[in-house]
């Protein structure tokens, strides 16, 4: 086993060397630096991050021309999507994710574009395996994982108009506030059911065997753990403002609240192990998205509509076994609401009706 583990190693090393003396040959005098440093930063061995050094050198092309940034980003992709390499696939996530989170606004911009501009998501590494050892095969499940994530990171950046996470485009709290207050309250559904998703997400890492203590898990366990406390912030300031607005919430729009909470509730067991920071602002977090769900559940407008759309499909019911009287509505026949709004009322069942001659 120790004889095929120094052989893999070896051939990582060959595979290295020849691709940076490859690129020393065949690329553009312009580019060498950033094909050199992108290979540097994203080596076969699967025992060493990103060095500091070649990451900040990938970083600096954002500070070029909007041309340079993009070739940079390219570059980056080609090699996401062209290698079979686990060690070299998470490294390149690892270089997005540092984009993301310290890149110029530039090399932002042009990350962005993937996959919203309609065309190959680039982030899609669904169907990655790399079968080579029981190691590879477990980072395999950590590149298909950490894909989505990054994937789901942009989307959620999107939808709040900045980018998450990232320390160029932090925001003042006061400022978020503000801005978040003057949301409408559909806005402010999408920015929260977005942020939810994302937790969600993190919450589904894979389990680790054959990786756990491995240096890349750590190194994106540790990014992703940052970016968990920015997004329970960001989930903080909604909820909180979704308190204040109790009063005025409609039924649709408190059942939808209702359910991204109840799946943020059900994050929280899996994420309790992911930041040993900030513990007692997380578990305020937790403690005020269980108060407004409750608080949404015992209101009395929230029993009234919901009261009134159990009768409405009583009403209906009824209506509908009398004009076709050839058809028997059985005890336990259940009402099903195609909406995910509605999922809290799909266990409703309407009493046997006996149909009139």
């Amino acid at each position: 086993m120790g004889r095929v583990k120094v052989f893999r190693d070896l051939i990582g090393i060959i595979k290295d060397k020849a691709s940076q003396s490859k690129a020393a040959l065949i690329s553009n005098p312009r580019t060498l630096s950033l094909h050199l440093a992108l290979l540097r930063a994203t080596t076969h061995d699967p025992f060493s991050p990103p060095d500091p050094t070649h990451l900040a050198t990938l970083l600096s092309f954002g500070h070029c021309s909007r041309a340079t940034a993009s070739t940079a980003v390219n570059a980056i992709m080609d090699r996401l999507q062209t290698t079979r390499d686990a060690a070299v696939a998470i490294k390149c996530l690892i270089t997005v994710h540092h984009i993301i989170k310290r890149g110029s606004f530039i090399l932002q911009d042009q990350l962005s574009v993937y996959p919203s501009t309609g065309g190959r998501n680039y982030l899609k590494l669904s169907n990655f395996r790399d079968d080579t050892t029981p190691l590879t095969w477990e980072l395999s499940s950590w590149v298909r994982w950490y894909a989505l994530y990054l994937e789901n990171l942009l989307s959620t950046s999107r939808i709040l108009g900045f980018f998450l996470c990232s320390t160029s485009s932090s925001v003042d709290k006061d400022t978020e506030e503000d801005k978040v207050s003057s949301l409408i309250n559909t806005e402010l559904l999408k920015e929260i059911s977005s942020l939810g998703n994302l937790i969600e997400q993190i919450a589904k890492k894979p389990d680790s065997l054959n990786s756990n203590g491995n240096v890349l898990v750590d190194a994106v366990l540790g990014l992703v753990g940052e970016d968990y406390l920015s997004s329970i912030n960001e989930v903080s300031i909604r909820v909180s403002e979704f308190k204040e607005r109790l009063d005025c919430l409609g039924f649709v729009d408190s059942v939808e609240l209702v359910c991204v909470l109840r799946s943020l509730e059900e994050c929280k067991e899996r994420l309790s192990t992911l930041s040993q920071r900030k513990k007692e602002m997380i578990e305020s977090v937790w403690g005020s998205i269980n108060e407004v769900k409750d608080q949404i559940g015992n209101s009395k407008a929230y029993k009234e509509d919901e009261g009134r759309l159990l009768m409405m499909g009583r009403r209906n019911k009824v209506s509908e076994s009398a004009r076709f009287g050839e058809r028997v509505v059985h005890s336990g026949n259940s009402v099903k609401f195609s909406s995910g709004r509605f999922l809290s009322f799909n266990d409703f069942s309407f009493p046997a009706y006996a149909s009139m001659e």
